[in-house]
C-alpha cells in the first residue's frame, strides 16, 4: 500500500538552504563587495554549501534588527566598506547575531564594529568609539594604525583550540589587509575580561582576529579572507561560516518538522 508522506517528513527531505544577510554598503569599488557573488557561487557547486543571500544596507539594518527580520536569517556577515554610512546599523546587527546565537562573521570593519558592539552591549563602555567614525573621540577603542595595513599580508597565528585555529584549518596562515584602523591594546582587558577572546595575532603580537567562546558561531578578522585568490576557492573561514549557517539552518527546519509532526499526531489522536 502506497502511503502519502506527511508534512513533516517533506520538510525532512528540503533541501538545506541557508538565509545570510549580508551587511555593509555595497557598492562595485569595494572588491570585497565584488567578491561575494563568486564565492556563493563556488560555496555551492564545490562544497554543496547553498547560501540564500540578502545585501542589507547599514542604513536600514537597525529598522530590520528592531522587526525582528534579522533574526530569521541563518548567519549575519558584517562586510569590510567603513565608514558605514549607519554605525548604529552595523552595531545592531551585530547585537542580534550575538544575543540570538547566528553565526556571525565580521571582516574588517566588520571586526572593528564587532569589538565596538562588545564593548558598549557587554562591558558597558558606552563612550567606546571609533575614530573613523568619531574622529574627535579622545580615546577611541578602534583607533588609526601605526602602519597602514592596506594592500598588506601578513602571518596570522590562531591561539591553539580556538574557533580561530577551527575556521582557518592550521595554526597559521598568510592573509590579506585593506585598513587604516584597528584595536587600541590598552581597551583589551576590558573585554577579553568579559569573555572575548582574542584568538588570532600577528608577528608583532597585535590582535587580528576575535571570537566568542560559548556562540554556535562568532568570529571577527581585521583581515579580509574574501579576497583570498580569485574568488573560485573559498577561504576557509568564509567555508567555516557557510557550514554554520547550514548547520543553523538544518536546525531550524528540524525544528519545524518536529512541530509538524507533534501537530499530526495530535489532531489524529483527537480524530
Amino acid at each position: 500500500m502506497t502511503t502519502t508522506p506527511s508534512l513533516a517528513s517533506l520538510a525532512s527531505l528540503a533541501p538545506r538552504i541557508a538565509r545570510i544577510a549580508l551587511v555593509g554598503d555595497r557598492s562595485p569599488h569595494v572588491k570585497s563587495h565584488a567578491r561575494i557573488p563568486l564565492l556563493l557561487d563556488a560555496l555551492a557547486s564545490r562544497d554543496g554549501l547553498v547560501l540564500d543571500a540578502y545585501w542589507i544596507p547599514t542604513a536600514r539594518a537597525s529598522a530590520e534588527a528592531a522587526a525582528g527580520a534579522l533574526a530569521g536569517f541563518d548567519a549575519v556577515w558584517v562586510l569590510p566598506g567603513s565608514p558605514y554610512a549607519s554605525e548604529a546599523g552595523a552595531l545592531a546587527a551585530i547585537r542580534v547575531a550575538r544575543e540570538e546565537g547566528i553565526p556571525f562573521l565580521g571582516t574588517c570593519g566588520g571586526f572593528q564594529h564587532a569589538l565596538l558592539e562588545y564593548a558598549r552591549g557587554v562591558c558597558g563602555l558606552a563612550g567606546a568609539a571609533h575614530a573613523e567614525n568619531d574622529p574627535g573621540a579622545e580615546d577611541p577603542l578602534i583607533a588609526p594604525l601605526a602602519c597602514s595595513l592596506v594592500g598588506h599580508e601578513g602571518l596570522v597565528r590562531a591561539e591553539p583550540g580556538s574557533l580561530a585555529e577551527s575556521a582557518l584549518g592550521a595554526e597559521r596562515s598568510v592573509e590579506r589587509y585593506h585598513c587604516d584602523y584597528g584595536p587600541a591594546p590598552r581597551h583589551l582587558p576590558a573585554l577579553t575580561a568579559r569573555g572575548l577572546r582574542l584568538s588570532g595575532h600577528d608577528e608583532d603580537g597585535q590582535v587580528r582576529m576575535a571570537e566568542l567562546p560559548g556562540h554556535p558561531f562568532f568570529l571577527a578578522t581585521l583581515f579580509q579572507p574574501e579576497l583570498a585568490g580569485d574568488g573560485t576557492r573559498p577561504h576557509p573561514v568564509v567555508k567555516a561560516l557557510a557550514t554554520a549557517a547550514v548547520a543553523h539552518a538544518t536546525r531550524r527546519t528540524d525544528g519545524v518538522a518536529g512541530r509538524l509532526a507533534a501537530t499530526l499526531t495530535a489532531s489524529r489522536s483527537a480524530g
